[in-house]
């Protein structure tokens, strides 16, 4: 009986710990609230919300200082987002994933073989 009690009481504390937090509906308080994101990039926020909400985590990287995407990246997996999107990465960049040579592992084998014949 206590057992269940105790889990039914903890449901609610565990869901409300991973609530996402909207960049663009959230107070400076709750903004801080995520692991990683101080005042004063919370400030930032809110003063660059004020000209205009967050269209999505390109606008947010672009307007905000200090966001990137790596650190994007880490706000999003705390819980923040912008307008219920969570960061999915940097957009692939015009011809990227074309060959471009020997892959890393290529050069490392060929490297390897060359280093093993000079021996």
């Amino acid at each position: 009986m206590l057992i269940r009690l105790l889990a039914t009481l903890a449901v609610p504390v565990s869901i409300s710990a991973f609530a996402a937090v909207d960049v663009n509906n959230a107070s400076q308080a709750e903004l801080e609230s995520i692991t990683g994101l101080g005042p004063a990039t919370a400030s930032l926020i809110v003063d660059e919300r004020r000209k205009g909400p967050f269209r999505n985590w390109t606008d947010l990287i672009g307007r905000v200082k200090g966001v990137g995407e790596r650190s994007a990246a880490r706000l999003s997996a705390e819980g923040l987002t912008v307008d219920g999107a969570s960061y999915r990465g940097p957009a692939a960049k015009p011809g990227a994933g074309q060959a471009q040579g020997a892959t890393a592992d290529q050069r490392g084998a060929t490297d390897t073989a060359a280093s093993a014949t000079r021996k």
